[in-house]
């Protein structure tokens, strides 16, 4: 009866150790799948992110305007329209002189990617400028766009506006509108010979009246 008694106890054993062993093996293996997945959707370093749209920004921009382009190499004036749009070219600290200078340094009329990364430092370099904050404004510029030219065209609407202002006009440019403006065709151009009969300057014209 006592032997009995121990060999159950003994099973008991070995069930609850198998249990225990179980429940380990399962910690383990949900621990794992957490940090796979917590591995998985940790979101990528900004340094990256940057760098991929940097690329992209670069793949489309070396597009621009030539659309045989396989978006790989890059010209002078698709990467002066991308620094313009991105407000790296400003016209004072940086500007299409100093662009050209340094891309020329190449001695080819297309960079790629790896060219124009030097091209920049380059640029970036002369200008005492820091080169992570050039990249930065031409990763988050956007596609191409007009947005560098909205204020050249306020000035060339303010423009027109000017040289059409008939009001301004003098000499026999005058001549050719009358007082609201209306141009007066044929006859703000030529002499036209008066063929009432009326002598030149005469100031009672067309003021007779037939009495009978």
């Amino acid at each position: 009866m006592m032997q009995t008694d121990k060999s159950d106890a003994d099973i008991d054993k070995n069930e609850t150790a198998n249990d225990v062993t179980t429940v380990s093996i399962t910690n383990e293996v949900t621990n794992l799948k957490i940090e796979d997945s917590s591995a998985s959707s940790t979101p990528s370093s900004p340094g990256s992110t940057q760098l991929g749209s940097f690329l992209t920004s670069f793949k489309a921009f070396s597009k621009f305007g030539d659309p045989k382009s396989d978006g790989k190499l890059i010209t002078l004036s698709q990467s002066d329209k991308w620094m313009k749009q991105a407000k790296v070219i400003d016209g004072k600290k940086i500007t299409t002189t100093d662009t050209g200078i340094y891309f020329k340094k190449h001695k080819s009329m297309k960079l790629n990617l790896e060219q124009y990364k030097t091209f920049l430092e380059e640029l970036a370099k002369s200008k005492k400028m820091e080169l992570a904050e050039i990249k930065k404004k031409m990763a988050n510029c956007g596609p191409p766009g007009v947005t560098a030219g909205v204020s050249g065209a306020g000035k060339a609407a303010s423009t027109v506006d000017r040289l059409t202002d008939v009001s301004k006009y003098t000499g026999s440019h005058k001549q050719r509108f009358d007082g609201t403006g209306k141009g007066k065709g044929i006859s703000g151009r030529k002499d036209v010979s008066d063929q009432s009969g009326y002598v030149q300057g005469y100031q009672n014209k067309d003021t007779y009246s037939k009495a009978h």
